[in-house]
């Protein structure tokens, strides 16, 4: 049992993560330092998706599932809910080619309008600055 709640657990770690690499460039607006953990998290996800290798989160979630005889269970949760959006049937090589370019169109607005707003605060600090 106990390894069946390991393998939700890194299946929810894994989508947490994808949902990180696709949108956490937006959390730079609270702290910059984001910056340096949203970009290789997104460059991991794109080189993912695009070479069509597998991440480390899946071997460790299958091998977990496999000690877990999941063969012999009912689906959780977890299971029936995320694993069709993690890995959606029919997934081929071109749809992981469009989800790779999806996430770096994605970022690249992300970042384009974080540029933008980061320099408008950037200017409205140095305005107040300037009138005291």
């Amino acid at each position: 049992m106990i390894y069946r709640y390991a393998a939700d657990a890194v299946l929810l770690l894994h989508l947490a993560f994808i949902v990180f690499a696709v949108f956490g460039g937006l959390l730079i607006v609270w702290w910059r330092g984001f910056f340096f953990l949203h970009l290789p998290a997104l460059v991991w996800g794109i080189f993912v998706e695009l070479t069509g290798r597998i991440c480390p989160l899946t071997s460790l979630e299958n091998m977990l599932r496999i000690k877990a005889g999941t063969a012999g269970y009912n689906e959780s949760f977890v299971e029936h809910y995320l694993l069709g959006v993690i890995y959606p049937d029919g997934l081929t090589r071109e749809i992981q080619y469009f989800l790779g370019a999806l996430v770096a169109v994605i970022n690249f607005f992300i970042y384009l309008w974080l540029f933008y707003y980061l320099r408008q605060r950037n200017t409205k600090d140095t305005d107040l600055d300037q009138s005291d």
